[in-house]
């Protein structure tokens, strides 16, 4: 008896087939996770009231660059670390020289640089100094002897005999802040990563075995 096997058609033609049909599913499902991953996170910033200038500064990439892999990866980050982990964790804020925290008033304005002013900055730019007064409570304050200007905002008096001159609160002084955890960038990430699969399995084309 004479047995004959034929393998139609070729196995490593079409096992390479299935690798690369493989690759191909893999990078773009990875592609496809992290697109969706950094949407979610700028939908969150964004939700939250933080500016689309933060929400930009969550970026991706899949990896490798160029070409597929079955180990294809992909990261999501922020090129503004501290500031997205910081309104996502809720951390507590302490004074970095263990003293008082200075909250500007809307009558301290901003700084030059649109951000909070700072009591240094304060007393160079309005020419007048900042006083200390403690209170038992409530937060302590550092207020300024002159007036408000018609934008509410504390100014010198201009005038020689006192006339209109006031105590204006300038900085709200506290010891510490809890900074509001204002979304949840973990919960997108586990969705993320549960998506993969699915992803993989609707990427993953079928190659027809020729005969």
């Amino acid at each position: 008896m004479k047995l004959k096997l034929d393998i139609t058609p070729d196995l490593v033609a079409a096992m390479a087939a299935e690798v690369k049909a493989g690759e191909k599913a893999v990078t773009a499902a990875m592609r496809e996770a992290g697109t969706g991953l950094k949407t979610a996170w700028r939908g969150q910033i964004t939700g939250a009231g933080l500016g689309r200038r933060l929400a930009n500064s969550i970026r991706s990439q899949t990896y490798p660059k160029a070409g597929e892999s079955l180990n294809a990866a992909a990261l999501v980050w922020s090129k503004a670390p501290v500031i997205v982990g910081a309104h996502d964790t809720g951390p507590l804020i302490r004074s970095k020289d263990g003293f008082w925290l200075a909250i500007p008033t809307e009558a301290a304005g901003r700084g030059l640089r649109g951000g909070k002013i700072t009591p240094g900055e304060w007393e160079r730019r309005r020419g007048l100094r900042l006083r200390f007064v403690y209170r038992r409570t409530g937060p302590s304050l550092l207020v300024a002897e002159g007036r408000l200007n018609n934008r509410g905002l504390g100014v010198a008096s201009r005038s020689k005999t006192g006339r209109g001159r006031t105590t204006v609160p300038i900085f709200l002084l506290v010891p510490q802040v809890k900074l509001p955890k204002r979304f949840d960038l973990d919960r997108d990430t586990e969705r993320a990563l549960d998506s993969v699969p699915r992803l993989i399995a609707a990427n993953w084309v079928e190659r027809p075995l020729s005969s």
